[in-house]
């Protein structure tokens, strides 16, 4: 490898399920042998650091990022594995906060490649979890946190043995993957669950749920549930959350920890990320803490407060400006457009949403649109420069039932200037339905502000 270059040339010459989605899952294309044949040729990075292992449909980004940092916060050396990145590969690889560096990517690449190049149909997402493993070992990261890129049962990063487990909401995404019924998709999300293994889940509809709770007992894994409002129990504690506030800028909470002897506290937490299915997010990560406190990590209340008064997610709900309020989200199912309306009219009632839209050719898109279009003003459609991205004429002929303002911008930085030129000062301008239309919409909002943003 001559430079950072090659390497991402090299990691991305091999199969991209995130560029071209697979038409088969099962043993054959998702197989976990091959992972285990990469890492034992590296010395088996993964069992050098602990980790917390993070599947789910909505909401995994945020709550290992919130897991990572109050880690962090408590003194551990942590890693944190995540997917896809917005602007730069090396998003996707952190110690203590700190991206990758595009050194420590050319010489992982250089010390994968000759197991790599002999091992059949190995695939992209494989040589960046074994790159990201290696790196953490390298680094003496003593707790990964790591993101499920697709499922879980065969994902990559299932090769791990985690001090715990975590599935968060579990809602319709990859259908032709992972299966058409909630049963099915949740049955490939429990596959993380490990014998013995404690986890931790999102609160979830009932036919997910069913699924792991079977999983749990056939493993037997101990089992921490969140319900509906925010309640959940670790060990002889009782711990639920109550909502205070919400601005713009983060939201406040109480979390009422009660024990069995009547011992109660009442601790004030600040929230940098907005929105109900943050605080969703949050009780998700703080359970996780709690039951490895149980453990014998120590994590006190002021580590806690620290991380999630600083944690930051981008491209979730992130304001770029005021007047008017311009918003990036990376909802790309009903269930997250959902959530995405209702955090905007908990914020700004009544307000005008001008929609700047741009999805996945395989995605729930007449399932978003459900959501967003009743709500919206006027709807710009676009796209990303990504392979999947649908056909902007195809989306503007699926919105004609809802009678919006409909037209089609060929690119973000025209998006915006079309959506700006509609809005009041008091208006929102929102852009969302994949994460790589908010990465352009983002790049395209700095480079008219002067600023830069680092990217591949």
């Amino acid at each position: 490898m001559n430079s950072y270059r090659d390497a991402l040339n090299y990691i991305y010459s091999f199969t991209n399920f995130e560029v071209t989605p697979a038409t088969q899952y099962g043993s054959k294309t998702f197989d976990l042998t091959r992972m285990e044949r990469l890492l034992a040729a590296l010395g088996d990075p993964q069992s050098k650091f602990q980790s917390v292992h993070v599947a789910g449909t909505k909401g995994k980004g945020s709550t290992a990022a919130m897991i990572e940092i109050i880690l962090r916060a408590a003194g551990q050396r942590t890693g944190l594995y995540t997917s896809p990145h917005l602007h730069t590969f090396r998003e996707r690889i952190r110690v203590d906060g700190a991206m990758i560096s595009e050194s420590a990517v050319v010489t992982g690449v250089e010390r994968i490649k000759p197991t790599a190049d002999a091992l059949p149909q190995v695939t992209t997402f494989e040589i960046m979890t074994a790159l990201a493993f290696d790196y953490f070992a390298a680094r003496g990261v003593e707790f990964a946190v790591l993101e499920v890129g697709l499922g879980g049962r065969l994902d990559a990063t299932n090769v791990v043995t985690p001090r715990l487990s975590v599935i968060t909401s579990i809602s319709y995404d990859h259908t032709a993957i992972l299966g058409k019924t909630l049963t099915e998709i949740a049955r490939e999300k429990a596959g993380i669950i490990k014998p013995g293994i404690p986890v931790v889940t999102s609160p979830q509809q009932a036919e997910a749920l069913a699924v792991i709770q079977e999983t749990a007992r056939e493993k037997v894994a101990p089992l921490t549930v969140i319900s509906p409002d925010f309640r959940f129990q670790i060990s002889d504690f009782r711990f639920q959350i109550l909502s205070k506030s919400q601005t713009l800028e983060l939201q406040t909470f109480d979390l009422a920890r009660t024990s069995y002897n009547s011992n109660f506290a009442l601790l004030t937490f600040d929230l940098r990320l907005v929105g109900r299915h943050q605080l969703v997010n949050a009780a998700t990560a703080l359970a996780t803490i709690s039951v490895l406190r149980e453990q014998g990590i120590a994590v006190l209340d002021e580590a806690i407060r620290e991380g999630l008064a600083t944690v930051q997610w981008p491209g979730r709900f992130e304001i770029l400006e005021r007047e008017p309020l311009v918003v990036v989200d990376g909802a790309h199912n009903a269930d997250s457009a959902r959530q995405l309306i209702e955090t905007i009219h908990s914020l700004h009632p009544h307000t005008p949403i001008h929609l700047i839209f741009g999805a996945s050719n395989d995605k729930d898109i007449a399932g978003m649109f459900a959501e967003l279009l009743p709500h919206t003003a006027s709807l710009i459609i676009t796209r990303s420069h990504n392979p999947r991205a649908a056909d902007p004429a195809q989306l503007v002929e699926s919105a004609q039932d809802y009678h919006v303002a409909t037209s089609i911008a060929p690119d973000l930085s025209s998006a915006l200037r079309q959506a700006r030129e509609r809005a009041n000062r008091t208006d929102v301008i929102c852009v969302t339905g994949s994460l790589f239309v908010v990465a352009e919409a983002r790049e395209a909002w700095f480079a008219e502000h002067g600023k830069a943003v680092e990217s591949d």
